[in-house]
């Protein structure tokens, strides 16, 4: 399926991206705040590309292995968003401390 590709690559590109900028930033807070984007885009890829392999190829092995690239990414996305959410209000407290 094209759209699945679609969001493979666009997810892979995102996840370079925050992980480019997290080795980049010099705060820690706002570093947090980008490993839980990064793990987001990370486990949206992981769990696009399990999907992806469902429409592929329909043998068991398939979807166990599917099934397991699933699961993964879902709680990948999960743990980036409370991780994301966590470390958010505390990164932009960092942000106005640091502009006075």
């Amino acid at each position: 399926m094209p759209i699945l590709v679609f969001f493979i690559v666009t997810s892979l590109s995102f996840y370079i991206y925050y992980k480019a900028k997290t080795f980049r930033t010099p705060h820690p807070m706002q570093r947090a705040c980008l490993k839980g984007k990064s793990s987001m885009t990370l486990g949206l890829f992981v769990l696009t590309f399990g999907i992806n392999q469902l429409f592929l190829y329909q043998t068991p092995l398939t979807y166990i292995i599917a099934g397991i690239f699933i699961i993964m990414g879902a709680l990948s996305i999960y743990g980036g968003f409370k991780m994301y959410r966590h470390f958010s209000p505390l990164a932009e407290d960092e942000f106005h401390a640091l502009t006075k």
